[in-house]
């Protein structure tokens, strides 16, 4: 059963009574599957034609910068959107018809945490939790240890971190099925954001499915298992990290004497195995890109008695600024929760998927 966090209007009546519990897929089966999925608002296009596969128990990192649809795939897994065209599955049920039965199966922390201003967080879980019948007081205050939450203060009181940090503990304390973190990070110090890591890969240890949206990818690249990189609503990557990552060159720097004669040419490495660009630098300096084994490179260098070699190894950053280039870079710190663009205008506040009904 899911604890969610409520926002704005008469949040107790939105959160669902006991349903029965549907049968779910085997831990085998995918966590979510969407074929096709395509949303349009209008003449914008959202997604476009998504085929995703996001394995059960695994992190799973979404990957863009604003507007590049990750929301809008989160509003049509969550059935708070629904899509133009194409299907999605999510714990082996149909959102548009199973919804409300799903929701219960899932902790959602949405970007935009938008909680009931006067009520404590505490009074807040206690209430989803008596709704549903279940004692989440020892997870709860675990929880809030962990993560150094102020849950007898009124929410309306804390600041947006510690907003968040309550919105997290609503995600994490029943132990979903399925956790969809949207920008989670987003106010928190490094610290707070370290737990969350930790949080995020117990959750995978017992065989629970995280799936992340962010773009922080410093946070993705310490905690994923396997990402995807959206852009302008369609799929251009999916793969392991480190696969995705040996696609990309390395790049050396290399410093030589740098009298005459001492600082070998550009077209001493043009026929070496794996050297794609080679680039003089200053002060006898040479920048060489790389991709495969550095064997090739290394004998190469070797009759020209370099003083020294350093290496860049490729991380997500480079890998996003292929597919996007510099001006799309995301922060490497947590930034502001990015809006896409292409979603409807939303209602002032916009309740978690374990609170709709239909």
């Amino acid at each position: 059963m899911a604890v969610s966090v409520c926002s704005g209007r008469a949040y107790g009546d939105l959160v669902e009574r006991d349903l029965p519990d549907a049968g779910g897929t085997g831990t085998d089966a995918p966590a979510i599957v969407t074929r096709a999925l395509t949303k349009r608002f209008g003449d914008s296009v959202a997604l476009d034609g998504l085929d995703l596969e996001v394995r059960a128990g695994e992190v799973f990192g979404f990957l863009g910068p604003n507007g590049a649809g990750k929301t809008t795939t989160i509003r049509l897994l969550l059935d708070l959107a629904r899509p133009t065209s194409g299907s999605a599955t999510v714990l082996g049920l149909d959102p548009r018809r199973d919804g409300p039965v799903l929701r219960r199966r899932i902790g959602y922390l949405p970007g935009d945490v938008n909680l009931p201003a006067r009520l404590t967080g505490r009074a807040m879980l206690a209430d989803h939790a008596a709704v549903r019948g279940l004692d989440l007081h020892r997870p709860v205050d675990e929880l809030a240890e962990r993560l150094g939450a102020d849950l007898d203060r009124p929410m309306g009181d804390l600041s947006l971190g510690n907003r968040r940090k309550v919105a997290m503990i609503a995600a994490f304390a029943h132990r979903p099925d399925l956790l969809v973190l949207d920008e989670p990070t987003g106010g928190l110090d490094p610290l707070v954001q370290q737990t969350f890591r930790s949080l995020a890969r117990e959750a995978a240890a017992e065989g629970r499915t995280v799936f992340l949206s962010s773009h922080v990818l410093d946070e993705v690249q310490h905690v994923a298992d396997r990402v995807a990189v959206l852009r302008a609503g369609r799929l251009v990557a999916e793969d392991r990290i480190d696969v995705l990552l040996s696609r990309l060159n390395r790049t050396c720097v290399v410093r030589f004497d740098p009298r005459p004669g001492m600082v070998p040419s550009a077209e001493v490495f043009h026929r070496v195995p794996g050297v794609t660009e080679v680039h003089h630098l200053h002060d006898g300096e040479i920048e060489i890109s790389l991709e495969g084994p550095a064997g090739p490179l290394l004998e190469a260098l070797a009759p020209w008695s370099p003083l020294d070699l350093a290496t860049h190894e490729p991380d997500l950053e480079d890998l996003f600024l292929g597919y996007y280039g510099a001006e799309h870079a995301p922060a490497p710190t947590a930034p502001a929760r990015p809006t896409d663009p292409a979603v409807a205008p939303a209602a002032p506040a916009v309740p978690d998927p374990a609170s709709v009904t239909r």
